[in-house]
């Protein structure tokens, strides 16, 4: 298994994957999530793996089929308020293909990142997570992250 930032030759399995993910989301609250939608239409997925704002990184195997992916969103606070000057590194979505769950991909995916972040002056990696996702939960805990903020919801 290689990671490296996802390219334009990616989308297909890129795409396969955000839709695994959508489906886990759209399972847990059917209320916020579309079924069988795309999450990006293909132009928006080229102009994001452009971005250098917002890297993309794919776990590919030896014939560079995605296995797995992170999409991320650089933060910087500069001159701001009331943060300190910093640079955060957000995972917006990580995912491994769901017939290969538990082969530690996910984890090397996330190692990757947290690389990558200290490799440009981050001083964090955050990411949300749903309540109605419990295995990424445990996931994430078990990667050694710990909440620093909670979302809640009264639904009308």
């Amino acid at each position: 298994m290689n990671i490296r930032r996802a390219t334009a030759a990616d989308m297909q399995g890129l795409n396969k994957l955000l839709c695994q993910v959508l489906m886990v989301h759209h399972n847990g609250r059917p209320d916020l999530f579309k079924a069988n939608v795309k999450k990006y239409t293909d132009e928006e997925l080229k102009e994001l793996l452009a971005d250098e704002t917002r890297p993309v990184f794919a776990a590919v195997d030896e014939n560079n089929q995605v296995l797995g992916y992170a999409f991320c969103i650089l933060e910087e606070y500069v001159n701001d308020n009331i943060h300190p000057d910093m640079k955060t590194l957000y995972i917006d979505d990580l995912c491994v293909d769901e017939e290969i769950r538990g082969s530690h991909i996910g984890q090397s995916l996330y190692e990757y990142v947290l690389e990558y972040a200290r490799g440009i002056g981050c001083y964090n990696v955050t990411l949300n997570v749903w309540s109605c996702n419990p295995g990424a939960m445990k996931f994430y805990e078990k990667c050694g992250l710990a909440p620093y903020k909670v979302g809640m919801e009264k639904v009308l």
